[in-house]
């Protein structure tokens, strides 16, 4: 029986990555290529043929939108699956992927669990799930569940809730593959900056220097204490979910009086107290960007720029 192939196109090596490992580690029989743009993803589809397409929308070139749309002009490639994977969840956004023939949508972050069941969806519509399962085992390699994958959720998850600030920060838990401890250090780059005094509580909620974390385990409200254009140095009020080294996330940033709203997808580099004392209210997470997308870059820049007359930006190089 051959087996089911699978494209997964994002300009992100990380999410590449970890969408690929996913699928094989459910699928062992699997079979994954990956391309890091639309036109690259292309190139790809026009020489072989492959069972199912997993797409980022924002990508240098060729977007996942314009991919989907010329796949959908090819006599045979109407029919393929095609499931758009993206930090791009507004209503519109899926209306109009609907429109080009989209077969599924997971918003970023997602869990290992939500992506595997779009998968066996888009599958299932042509026919082809019970060659898939047939390679899967009876369920899912327990050691996986932790992954930084628990990235993608398609739905919006609840906000975690405060926990009390009594005992002490509970230990971060890595993936079999992570790496040795110091990956929980702060950085040693722009943003290794020493804890300060903690926000006072309205600062995570609102207003100039703050953005929105959106993790596995929930949505939390940041406030931004240094930015540059390969990562961001974030302060979270702890709850009792801690949010874990190596987790994928969606940054969402707005900047200026025109609302304009950037997602920016990456993971987390470290994650310290932001007070020296075991029982500290806030975390101080480094969130590393992937995105290479030029727009995204561009909107970054100008970001950085414009914090240098802002009290909680502190721009880098």
């Amino acid at each position: 029986m051959s087996k089911i192939s699978v494209l997964v196109v994002d300009d992100a090596a990380f999410i590449r990555d970890l969408v690929k490992k996913c699928l094989r580690n459910y699928f062992p029989g699997i079979r994954t290529e990956d391309a890091i743009n639309g036109k690259k993803a292309q190139a790809m589809l026009a020489k072989e043929a492959f069972d199912l397409v997993l797409c980022d929308w924002e990508m240098p070139e060729m977007s996942g939108l314009e991919l989907l749309t010329w796949c959908r002009e090819q006599d045979n490639l109407k029919t393929m699956p095609f499931v758009m994977v993206t930090s791009r969840g507004d209503k519109d956004n899926v209306v109009q992927a609907i429109q080009a023939g989209v077969s599924g949508y997971v918003s970023k972050p997602f869990t290992n669990e939500q992506l595997l069941t779009k998968v066996k969806q888009a599958l299932n519509k042509v026919g082809k799930l019970d060659t898939l399962m047939n390679s899967a085992p009876t369920k899912m390699n327990s050691a996986f569940g932790n992954d930084s994958l628990s990235a993608l959720t398609s739905g919006k998850p609840a906000v975690a809730s405060v926990a009390p600030a009594a005992a002490a920060v509970a230990p971060i838990a890595r993936p079999a593959a992570a790496p040795a401890p110091a990956a929980v250090a702060p950085s040693r780059g722009l943003l290794n900056s020493p804890p300060v005094k903690a926000p006072a509580a309205s600062a995570a909620t609102g207003g100039r220097g703050q953005g929105q974390l959106r993790l596995p385990n929930g949505i939390q409200a940041c406030v931004i204490k240094a930015l540059s254009l390969k990562e961001a140095l974030l302060v979270v009020k702890r709850s009792e979910a801690l949010p874990q080294v190596l987790d994928s996330a969606v940054l969402d940033l707005e900047q200026g009086d025109n609302a304009e709203v950037a997602r920016l997808n990456g993971y987390l580099h470290a994650i310290v107290a932001h007070e020296q004392k075991p029982d500290s209210e806030w975390l101080q997470l480094t969130f590393r960007f992937v995105d290479q997308d030029a727009q995204k870059l561009d909107y970054l820049s100008r970001l950085i720029a414009r914090g240098t007359a802002q009290k909680h930006f502190i721009p880098g190089a």
